[in-house]
């Protein structure tokens, strides 16, 4: 049995007599108990490490040496308590902050703010963000409390153990290398993901890859809509296609509705010239009249289609809600327009 084993005093030097809550010390696993090991770190005093402060406590044994951060209480027993995995958090937070440079990207856990801007502790170095170089948006420092966050460092006090970064300036650089990567892909017609971050009675202002867009209530939908919330919601993201591009002013508009074909577009291609349709009156113009077919498909019957007397009026020839019967005169280019002739 291992516990309570004593190891071999004479081989530490005594060279400890008063701990210093915070610091870290070298030292050795004299005894391993089921709760945790005593562990000596310099002197006559021993210190205890709970079995939960190990990764793998079974592979704890007598005479494993290792660096502990003594947290300045006492157990019941009298011993000081220390922890071997803090101090392995601080040796290697050191580590990578020895590693940063000026320019260099690093993440940490935000511990502190105050009037003045952000801080935390990255191994025994202390990390500062000045109010200034926090993001613009956020009104309440209190925000980032506990948050993980992303920064560039400006400064780097090796003396002072002082690390001076900014959030602001890594989104900025972020939000511009974005741009800069859309605006050399971007083409009318391409696919884009935008998230929706303002609705407005017009339509809504959307965000593309940090990009700001503009989705008009035009090209939400093929069929009339009062509002964009009819269709889309605040903070969704939603397949968009770009509809416009002026570069030179960095302004885009997206289209919903272009990932669909227009549904008139649809039903009038099905349409054949050899073929007489039915259809309703659905309104009078001064011209002529607007027949929709029972296909759902909309067009043109123009008075001199609709009789070869050059002197009627096209509501003395149809009335709105009549049935009719049809054919195919013209079709566009582009399937966006039908002119269709009367038959008797």
């Amino acid at each position: 049995m291992e516990d309570n084993v004593k190891f071999n005093m004479d081989s530490i030097s005594e060279t400890f007599a008063n701990y210093k809550k915070n610091s870290i010390y070298d030292g050795i696993v004299i005894a391993k108990r089921d709760d945790g090991v005593v562990f000596n770190i310099g002197g006559k005093s021993d210190s205890f490490i709970s079995k939960f402060d190990f990764k793998n406590f079974d592979d704890v044994k007598i005479g494993d040496r290792f660096k502990v951060l003594v947290l300045g209480t006492k157990n019941e027993e009298g011993m000081i308590e220390v922890s071997k995995s803090q101090a392995e958090e601080i040796i290697i937070g050191s580590q990578k902050a020895e590693a940063l440079k000026v320019g260099s990207t690093f993440t940490f856990v935000v511990n502190g703010f105050n009037d003045y801007g952000l801080s935390s502790k990255m191994g025994d170095y202390k990390v500062l963000v000045p109010k200034e170089q926090v993001e613009a948006k956020v009104h309440h420092l209190g925000y980032y409390k506990s948050k993980q966050v992303e920064a560039i460092v400006l400064e780097i006090n090796r003396d002072r153990k002082e690390i001076v970064a900014s959030i602001r300036m890594l989104k900025e650089q972020i939000k511009e290398n974005a741009e800069n990567l859309f605006w050399s892909a971007a083409f009318v017609g391409k696919k884009v993901d935008g998230k929706v971050i303002k609705l407005m009675p017009y339509g809504a202002f959307v965000d593309v890859n940090g990009v700001d867009a503009f989705l008009h209530i035009s090209d939400i939908s093929y069929k009339r809509i009062n509002s964009p919330e009819e269709v889309i919601k605040v903070g969704e993201t939603y397949e968009f296609r770009i509809v416009k591009l002026d570069p030179e002013n960095k302004k885009v508009s997206v289209g919903l509705k272009q990932n669909n074909q227009d549904p008139r577009i649809v039903v009038i291609k099905e349409l054949k010239f050899s073929e007489v349709y039915e259809g309703e009156v659905v309104k009078i113009l001064a011209f002529g009249a607007i027949i929709q077919l029972d296909n759902g498909a909309q067009g043109l019957l123009h008075v001199s289609d609709a009789t070869e007397k050059n002197d009627r009026r096209i509501y003395e020839i149809v009335k709105l809600g009549d049935r009719v019967k049809v054919g195919v005169k013209y079709i566009s280019e582009d399937n966006t327009k039908v002119n269709f002739r009367l038959y008797n």
